[in-house]
């Protein structure tokens, strides 16, 4: 062999053992995702999915996925800025409330009409598998791990609502502009915010009620500072609002194979499952502590339910309309999201 040749293959060989060693590298290398999300750790979906999701993905990759995780907003910034600050890298992963940013998320919306969902399992399935065939393209900018509801929604009031005429010139806050729309119609004044911000606006008399499901209310301690609790009849609630679980596209995209392989194994329509499970059990846990504090929940019948539906119906007619400019089927939307949630429920 000539000294060029030789020279050629020695090369050749480095270059060989090269990509191997930084292949294997590669394999091995550990990475810290770092979640961040809006609630206090103790709160149902921190403590029960997001902590177990994070513990999961680190045994399946090995230990080489370690999750970071900030609550209460940590990182700085606020709940509407969540989604964003996972599209731009801020944070690797982030859970957020899709109404914070309203206008966004249209063809996704559907699930926050009124009287939409109900058992959180059931219409997080249904969500999960819509956003896939019908409102893939709003979550382009994101790796989505998973979208989900809560359940049931219902009013926490200073003073009863006992019926719409109750609930008339009440401030009460609302979580995303579907749901304040609705409240207007109803009656209601309606005063937006995130969900962190109504402990203090209850205690300092700057709304009268809050709407949000049984789940959230003991972190936010709503059984002590209003003692009245409005439900309806049937299984859905008066309103449901969506959440997404999302991850950093570039932070998934430099991910191995194999840890994108874990990443996906724990996203989609079991793991938006998992979300609504806790919300189901957590919406049992809110409501005992209400009733063990000799709080006063009124079950509205079947025939006022009814008025409230007639009522919020209005409601769907604005979305549709307003989606209808955007070029938008929302009547299609509504029909595809009810035939998913009842397939959902059998």
């Amino acid at each position: 062999m000539s000294f060029l040749n030789r020279r050629t293959t020695l090369a050749a060989l480095g270059a060989a053992l090269t990509t191997l060693m930084a292949g294997s590298a590669l394999a091995q290398q550990t990475v810290t995702l770092r979640l961040h999300q809006f609630l206090p750790p103790q709160a149902p979906i921190p403590s029960k999915a997001l902590v177990p999701w994070a513990k999961k993905i680190e045994a399946e990759s090995g230990g080489r996925i370690k999750v970071q995780l900030f609550h209460a907003m940590q990182m700085g910034g606020t709940p509407p800025q969540l989604f964003d600050q996972a599209r731009d890298g801020v944070a690797d992963l982030t859970w957020t409330v899709l109404g914070y940013t309203p206008g966004r998320f249209n063809k996704s919306e559907v699930f926050e009409l009124p009287f939409m969902g109900g058992v959180s399992e059931q219409s997080s399935r249904a969500f999960q598998e819509y956003v896939e065939k019908f409102a893939a393209d709003e979550f382009r900018s994101v790796k989505l791990i998973a979208v989900h509801t809560h359940g049931p929604g219902l009013f926490h009031t200073k003073q009863p609502v006992t019926g719409l005429e109750s609930l008339r010139g009440m401030k009460i806050r609302g979580g995303s502009r579907i749901i304040n729309n609705m409240l207007g119609k109803l009656g209601a004044t309606p005063v937006g915010m995130p969900v962190p911000a109504v402990t203090e606006a209850l205690s300092k008399g700057v709304i009268d009620g809050t709407t949000i499901p049984w789940e959230v209310t003991p972190s936010l301690k709503i059984t002590e500072l209003v003692k009245n609790h409005t439900t309806f009849a049937g299984k859905e609630g008066l309103f449901t609002q969506t959440f997404a679980f999302t991850m950093n596209r570039a932070a998934y995209d430099k991910l191995p194979a194999d840890l994108k392989k874990v990443i996906d194994n724990n996203s989609g329509v079991e793991t938006a499952a998992m979300f609504g499970r806790v919300m189901d059990e957590a919406d049992k846990v809110g409501r005992d502590i209400a009733v063990k504090a000799g709080n006063n929940i009124v079950a509205l019948d079947v025939a006022e339910t009814q008025r409230w539906r007639r009522t919020a119906g209005a409601v769907e007619a604005d979305w549709v309309k307003e989606m209808k400019g955007k070029n938008i089927d929302g009547a299609k939307l509504a029909s595809e999201a009810r035939a998913l949630i009842a397939k959902h429920a059998k």
